[in-house]
C-alpha cells in the first residue's frame, strides 16, 4: 500500500493551498484517512480525518474553520484545502489511512503513511 501526497508549496499568510493524497496498493483498504504535519523541532500533530463511514471529519482545532478535508473512497484518495493559511501552518504535511474504522487522531494508531509535501507559510 502506498500514499502519494502531492500540493504542498510556499505561500504568504492568508493564501490558500489544497494538498492532495491516492492510495494504491493490491488490497488497498481503509477505513480513515487523513493528514499529520510535523514542524521543525515539533512533535507530529493530527490535522485532520475523515471516516467512510457516515462521513465523519474531525479536525484539529487550530485549523478548524480554516482547513477542509474531502475524500472519495472509491477512489482511494483525500484532499486538504486550506485557507488562510498561517505561518504557523508550516511545516511537512503527511497523508495517513489506518484500515480501521475508529477516528483516530494519534498517528501512532495509523497503518499506511505518504511522503510528505512541505507547507511553508511566510507572513
Amino acid at each position: 500500500v502506498q500514499l502519494q501526497a502531492s500540493g504542498g508549496g510556499s505561500v504568504q499568510a492568508g493564501d490558500s493551498l489544497r494538498l492532495s493524497c491516492a492510495g494504491s496498493g493490491r488490497a488497498f483498504g481503509t477505513g480513515v484517512m487523513g493528514w499529520f504535519r510535523q514542524a521543525p523541532g515539533k512533535e507530529r500533530e493530527f490535522v485532520a480525518l475523515i471516516r467512510w463511514s457516515g462521513g465523519l471529519t474531525i479536525y484539529a482545532d487550530s485549523v478548524k474553520g480554516r482547513f477542509t478535508i474531502s475524500g472519495d473512497n472509491a477512489k482511494n484518495t483525500v484532499s486538504l484545502q486550506m485557507t488562510s493559511l498561517k505561518p504557523e501552518d508550516t511545516a511537512v504535511y503527511y497523508c495517513t489511512a489506518r484500515r480501521g474504522t475508529y477516528a483516530s487522531t494519534i498517528s501512532g494508531q495509523y497503518d499506511y503513511w505518504g511522503q510528505g509535501t512541505q507547507v511553508t507559510v511566510s507572513s
